[in-house]
Parts: structure tokens; C-alpha cells; sequence
């Protein structure tokens, strides 16, 4: 859907700059920016966060067994 926004003459600046600096368009570089805003605020899912949480907090079971100075320096 197309619309019309007024932006200050330093800011367009910079957004034209920017899209060519990413090889991109303006408009599909304000629509990143406009996501990740609203992205930012749609809070997080409890669930998922509480599963990623108890993840963790198991830890990982890599054979029990530390490794050496060399064997970590040597990957």
C-alpha cells in the first residue's frame, strides 16, 4: 500500500545514504527499520523462554570429561 511521510531534508539524507551503503532501497530499508521496532516490542514468549531457561540450566553432557590445554588448542 503506498503512502506519503514527510521527513526532514537531514534524516532523508541519511536513509538514502545508508540504502546505498547496503545496496538496497530506501523503502525496503524502512520497512527492516519499522520491524525491528515493532519486532522490539511484541514482548517475548513466556514458553519458549522458560524451555530455552531450563535448557541451560541443564547444561550439556560432552562425555563428563574437561579437556586438555592442548585438546581445547588443538580444535
Amino acid at each position: 500500500m503506498r503512502t506519503s511521510i514527510e521527513l526532514p531534508a537531514p534524516l532523508l539524507e541519511r536513509v538514502k545514504i545508508a540504502a546505498a551503503k547496503r545496496q538496497t532501497t530506501m523503502r525496503k530499508l524502512m520497512i527492516q527499520g519499522l520491524e525491528a521496532i515493532l519486532d522490539a516490542d511484541t514482548p517475548p514468549d513466556p514458553v519458549a523462554s522458560y524451555s530455552a531457561l531450563q535448557r541451560l540450566q541443564q547444561g550439556f553432557a560432552l562425555g563428563n570429561q574437561p579437556l586438555t590445554r592442548d585438546q581445547i588448542h588443538g580444535r
